[in-house]
């Protein structure tokens, strides 16, 4: 009875984390997830027939994690973490009642960190973060006397997918984005979207040097260690590799992720709409 007790619990702590973006910024969550938890499986998710989310309506939303979470149960992941800010502010609180596995979101963990570096605070995100306010009601519920600016930026993710990280207009976009933080004499700014990170390189050269930039990612994946110590559910074995997956074009999200990730992914197309019990067939890019 105890070997079958041992033999069960190795298999949950072996279980892969679910790891969710529209595209390809989750990849900036799950580069920290390789740094801190360098023993975790991952199964990485990526809704590209449907990015971007920031300009969609709650419901849609909504629906899209609800699909999305159903098929990470599917694949027998033991833990979901949302690489995606939009559905962290719009619907983590109405899922994590829905759902037996932890599911963890990026607005509170991002809201603590900006806290701990400054009191004037920026946040830089997509249109329906921004208009949803969650990051301006964590911020204050951490630090009531903190001052909270958020700028919607619609361009940044369909740049950022376009690969048009050096193109001079997204360098105009982001000194308009900017302009308005700057003026406030902020301190502190937060990538209120996971795909930000790709963008540093330019916010650094806009922005005063006196800004401390707050990558939400970090603390979302020590907040994860956390709770995997707190379920005794941490893999002590090596991993398997990351499992890529994408509704979209398999071909253009690896052409995309390989200059992040150092290597080509092999990536599977699936529609978790459909709940699919079997993997697509895998599709690489050579």
């Amino acid at each position: 009875m105890e070997n079958r007790l041992d033999s069960r619990n190795t298999r949950q702590n072996a279980a892969p984390i679910g790891l969710f973006d529209s595209g390809v910024g989750g990849l900036t969550v799950l580069r920290e997830l390789y740094r801190q938890l360098p023993y975790e499986s991952v199964i990485y998710f990526g809704d590209t027939a449907r990015l971007p989310y920031g300009t969609k309506a709650p419901a849609q939303i909504l629906q899209y994690v609800r699909e999305i979470l159903t098929w990470m149960e599917q694949q027998g992941t033991k833990m979901v973490i949302m690489a995606c800010n939009t559905s962290s502010a719009l619907a983590l609180e109405a899922v994590r009642s829905e759902f037996s596995l932890p599911v963890l979101g990026l607005i509170l963990p991002g809201a603590r960190a900006a806290v701990q570096q400054g009191r004037r605070i920026g946040v830089i995100a997509t249109p329906a973060t921004a208009a949803s306010h969650a990051y301006r009601h964590a911020i204050l519920e951490a630090d009531g006397t903190a001052q909270v600016w958020e700028v919607g930026c619609p361009e940044f993710v369909p740049l950022i997918e376009s690969d048009r990280l050096h193109d001079p207009y997204t360098v105009a976009i982001a000194q308009s984005y900017l302009e308005p933080l700057i003026q406030q004499q902020i301190d502190t700014l937060v990538y209120g979207c996971t795909h930000y990170p790709y963008l540093a390189p330019i916010l650094r050269q806009l922005l005063p040097t006196s800004v401390t930039l707050v990558d939400p990612a970090v603390s979302v994946i020590a907040a994860a260690a956390q709770e995997l110590d707190l379920l005794a559910l941490k893999n002590l074995r090596p991993p398997v590799p990351t499992r890529f997956c994408v509704s979209g074009s398999p071909r253009t999200f690896s052409q995309l992720a390989a200059p992040w990730l150092g290597c080509t992914p092999i990536v599977e197309n699936v529609i978790p709409a459909h709940a699919m019990a079997q993997p697509a067939a895998l599709e690489s890019a050579d």
